[in-house]
């Protein structure tokens, strides 16, 4: 009975999340002058005025045929009742979708999963650029629905034909659900939704022969029409090779082969989903390879990667949350916080989208209902369970000791995100100037009085000498991020068991850090006009102005208490010096703390205080992973080869383990 009451308070409250956020969607729109929201659609008022003479309207034919008739209503009733039908069309998507996962369908997914599903398409992507004024908000979400209506929801072959040749009508490549259909033995409904679709072409060719000889001749499919083609925005295979610089025949002929192989290896596997009971992620797939091989695959058109994470990939328990948690960070998060800003990987972050659709459609390798994984994947292996250090503080699950490594997918992708999230947190704290100087003042004040203050000192003494100050440049902007991230490397490699606590004690010392940068702007001493510091790293700057110095632009130059420099690099001796097996390792450890600690005060950019700071948050994080965790006297190794049940046997001291299905 506790566990129905859990179950029925989780429901309620997803439902109200996602409630929230559909009213804080509809909130977003509604800000908009009804005036500027009705010119973003570039429609004509009137039947003979052209729906492509703007240039920005992308619909089809049909699709602007549709939706003259809506421009008859006032302006205020327009927006309001457009705004709560897309609303309402993706609620419908949510349950028609969680009503198609492939039986049997666990109790608590069944009641979770459709105001899960709800709630994180009202944050995706799609469905934030789909309720934008001007981006024909119901139309990417329409589709959707009729689809999975088609499918799942009405049981006659003509109907459910005509569903699907209506959606194609909309959106042309949605097409080739009829392959789909014909392969899986709904030919009736097959034939319906070409003959749908053939009729609602005929009838805008018809009615607006001029658009519809502009959409199917002129602009290929609607190639180029409400943006350019190699514009972020077109995540197809066609905008992609545009966006690499190919161009003219070449590319053509390109884009004509790959799309033949995508929509050829993708319906395959579609149709193999279908067989295998698996039927909403046959349509996600197919869906995948519609707006992937499509002249212009729209962002608001890529829902379906959204519902590719009713598959089941890997073996292991461990492995099960990579896939939904990589396509919900992909549908979710701009391309700029899922990857770093390196001109190498551009083309990687400017396609995130198209790659996770492509992903969805060839690659994943999607665990068949037959597979002996598919209910009961290899537990993963657990340590024995460490009291809480307070009796108070309770020892939560994830805090369980888990012998074997994490994902490596995973774990880049929520060590990247989470660094991202850092980053932005960190470049908008407050930047007030006077007050961040007020606070240098006061550091400097305190430090006199204690007689720390030798800062000045170190500083021109360290300029006097180029040799050292070239040292101490390079070790200052070099080793930052490289040290901390090859100890983890070989953390993760080399001992998953203490990777886990250590990558935790990181982790929360980091997000104690943002408390400081918030709480206490503070000016480094190279920027506090009048006492006549150096700044060795970036070079001069002028203090007289606001924005100085090109580094502004970059980071929050007074996030600076406590200084992550020094705690970073004192995190990593501590767990060189724990950890290492040879003395000369831990000597080196512990040197790299001290060279860092004299690289921010001879190069001015921290205070030695600021060093106090770093020392306080790394013991507050290592302290909360022990009082959470209990302590790491037992160094868990590298599992063995798996036994018949599952489970792994460590190369080190045996520590007693315990099977779980989570990770």
């Amino acid at each position: 009975m506790g566990g129905s009451n859990r179950l029925a308070a989780a429901r309620l409250l997803l439902w109200a999340l996602a409630g929230v956020l559909a009213l804080r969607q509809a909130a977003v729109v509604l800000r908009v002058p009804p005036g500027q929201w009705l010119g973003e659609l570039h429609l004509p008022d009137s039947l003979p005025g052209s729906l492509y003479d703007a240039g920005q309207f992308s619909g089809t034919p049909f699709a602007g045929l549709v939706l003259r008739p809506a421009l008859g209503l006032a302006a205020p009733s327009l927006e309001v009742a457009w705004t709560c039908v897309t609303l309402l069309f993706v609620g419908a998507v949510g349950l028609v979708a969680a009503r198609g996962l492939p039986d049997p369908v666990p109790r608590r997914t069944a009641l979770l999963a459709a105001p899960a599903l709800v709630g994180l398409m009202m944050v995706s992507l799609p469905v934030r650029e789909a309720a934008a004024p001007g981006q024909s908000a119901v139309l990417p979400v329409l589709p959707v629905l009729l689809v999975l209506l088609a499918v799942f929801r009405v049981p006659a072959e003509r109907p459910a034909g005509f569903l699907v040749g209506l959606a194609a009508a909309l959106q042309p490549a949605l097409l080739l659900f009829a392959p789909l259909l014909w392969c899986t033995d709904r030919r009736p409904t097959a034939r319906a939704a070409g003959a749908t679709f053939a009729g609602a072409t005929a009838l805008a060719w018809a009615a607006l022969p001029h658009d519809s000889w502009t959409y199917w001749v002129h602009h290929v499919a609607g190639t180029g029409l409400g943006g350019a083609p190699d514009a972020l925005a077109n995540q197809s295979v066609h905008g992609a090779l545009l966006r690499l610089g190919l161009t003219g025949p070449a590319e053509l002929v390109l884009y004509a082969a790959l799309a033949a192989a995508i929509a050829w290896a993708g319906l395959r596997r579609a149709v193999r989903y279908a067989r295998d009971g698996q039927l909403l992620l046959a349509v996600a797939v197919t869906g995948c390879v519609a707006v992937a091989v499509a002249p212009t695959g729209w962002r608001h058109q890529l829902l379906w990667v959204l519902l590719a994470v009713a598959g089941r990939v890997g073996e292991r328990a461990a492995d099960r949350r990579v896939w939904p948690v990589a396509v919900v960070l992909a549908m979710t998060l701009p391309s700029s916080v899922l990857m770093p800003n390196l001109a190498a990987l551009a083309p990687v972050g400017d396609n995130v989208l198209l790659l996770a659709a492509l992903a969805a459609a060839c690659a994943v390798p999607f665990l068949p209902r037959s597979s002996p994984y598919w209910r009961a994947p290899v537990p993963t292996a657990y340590g024995r369970p460490a009291a809480a250090r307070w009796s108070r503080v309770p020892l939560l699950p994830f805090w369980r000791r888990v012998l074997s490594r994490p994902n490596l997918l995973l774990e880049l992708l929520l060590i990247r995100v989470g660094y991202s999230i850092y980053s932005h947190i960190r470049a908008a704290a407050p930047a007030s100037r006077s007050l961040a100087e007020e606070h240098g003042g006061q550091i400097h004040a305190v430090e006199r009085a204690l007689g720390l203050d030798i800062e000045h000192a170190v500083n021109h003494a360290v300029v006097a000498l180029p040799w050292l100050e070239r040292f101490f440049n390079f070790y200052y902007s070099s080793f930052h991020f490289v040290v901390p991230l090859a100890i983890l490397a070989v953390l993760y490699r080399r001992r998953p068991g203490d990777y886990r606590w250590a990558r935790a004690s990181l982790g929360l010392a980091t997000v104690i850090a943002l408390l400081g940068f918030w709480l206490y702007p503070l000016a480094p001493p190279r920027l506090m006009p009048g006492l006549g510091f150096i700044d060795t790293v970036h070079g001069p700057q002028d203090l007289a102005h606001p924005q100085y110095g090109a580094m502004t632009a970059i980071s929050n130059q007074y996030a600076a208490m406590p200084s992550l420099h020094f705690g970073w690099s004192l995190w990593c001796g501590i767990v060189v010096v724990v950890l290492a097996p040879k003395a000369w390792q831990k000597l080196l450890g512990a040197l790299h703390p001290l060279i860092t600690v004299c690289a921010i005060v001879a190069t001015a950019n921290h205070w030695v205080l600021d060093a106090v700071g770093g020392a306080i948050v790394v013991g507050a994080g290592f302290g909360l992973v022990y009082v959470l965790s209990g302590p790491r006297g037992l160094r868990l190794e590298l599992p063995g080869p798996r036994t018949a049940g599952g489970a792994g046997t460590e190369s080190g001291p045996v520590v007693p383990a315990r099977a779980a299905t989570g990770s």
